[in-house]
C-alpha cells in the first residue's frame, strides 16, 4: 500500500479540486477520489497540449472573424511562388 502524504491546499483550490473530481466522477459514472483527480491533472500535464485541444475555445465576434479575413487577404496579395 502507498504511504499517504497531508497536503496543506486553500480553500479555492480544495473547491476546485473538487470540481474537477465532480466532473470526472461524471465522465467516469463512478466515484473519484481527489487523489484521482490530482492523478488526472498531473497526467494532463505530463502529456502536454496540442494544438487540437484549443478547438472550439476561442470565441471570435463576426467583426473579429472580418479583420482576420482582411489580414489574410492583404498578405496573400503580397505572397508570391518562388522562381525557380
Amino acid at each position: 500500500m502507498t504511504e499517504a502524504r497531508t497536503i496543506k491546499i486553500s480553500k479555492e483550490m480544495y473547491a476546485r479540486l473538487s470540481e474537477i473530481a465532480g466532473e470526472l466522477q461524471i465522465k467516469a459514472k463512478r466515484p473519484v477520489s481527489l487523489d484521482e483527480a490530482l492523478k488526472y491533472l498531473i497526467s494532463q500535464r505530463d502529456r502536454g497540449i496540442k494544438i487540437t485541444d484549443l478547438a472550439g475555445s476561442w470565441e471570435v465576434s463576426e467583426e473579429e472573424i472580418a479583420e482576420i479575413k482582411a489580414s489574410l487577404r492583404e498578405g496573400w496579395k503580397k505572397w508570391r511562388l518562388p522562381e525557380l
